[in-house]
């Protein structure tokens, strides 16, 4: 049986405009702890549980932090955010 799983695009309305948010691939380095560089290959970030809940943060290819998926906004990559 295939289950469903959802694309995250979050929409944000600040004043006139809206922006889109995509999460899309993992940079994830999984061999960080024995000193090497690898990535899963996921290509893009799917919602492993329903909107609001903890498992809406995780990744069902990966199992990964929707963090550690390079975050676009309106088509263009997201380099730094401040806070």
């Amino acid at each position: 049986m295939m289950k469903k799983r959802q694309v995250v695009v979050k929409r944000i309305s600040g004043g006139s405009s809206t922006r889109n948010i995509r999460y899309v691939e993992c940079q994830k380095n999984h061999a960080a702890n024995i000193g090497g560089y690898a990535v899963d290959g996921c290509r893009e970030f799917m919602a492993s549980g329903e909107d609001g809940t903890t498992a809406a943060l995780t990744c069902a290819a990966c199992g990964c932090h929707r963090n550690f998926h390079r975050r676009e906004v309106d088509g263009g990559e997201v380099v730094s955010e401040s806070l």
